[in-house]
């Protein structure tokens, strides 16, 4: 099995930068795809970012242009460097792993940015 830990939410004001990172450990032999959701009250989960084991990355419009993920394939983990924060960023951060038929979520971090 696969456990994701999820870290680096908080509190900001808008304009300034968070980073998010996830550590993946357990049954891990090659992961596919690294990547960050979230879910702001009353919406649906939606897709931030993410990235291959290729490097290929795709991001959410709203994001693009902001936000940077990045991995370290040695240590098993993928970071979202978030800057230029805007109130609308404001959600549970979702870590997810795809490796085989199986696809691993972490437990969320919060992100709260202010006006």
């Amino acid at each position: 099995q696969v456990q994701l830990v999820e870290s680096g939410g908080g509190l900001v004001q808008a304009g300034e930068s968070l980073r998010l990172s996830c550590a993946a450990s357990g049954s891990i032999v090659s992961i596919a795809l690294m990547g960050w959701y979230r879910q702001a009250p009353g919406k649906q989960r939606e897709l931030v970012a993410s990235i291959t084991s290729g490097g290929s990355t795709n991001y959410a419009g709203s994001v693009k242009g902001r936000f940077t993920i990045s991995r370290d394939s040695a240590k098993n983990t993928v970071n979202l460097q978030m800057n230029s924060l805007k109130p609308e960023d404001t959600a549970v951060y979702y870590c997810n792993v795809r490796q085989s038929y199986y696809v691993y979520w972490g437990r969320g971090t919060q992100v709260t940015v202010s006006s």
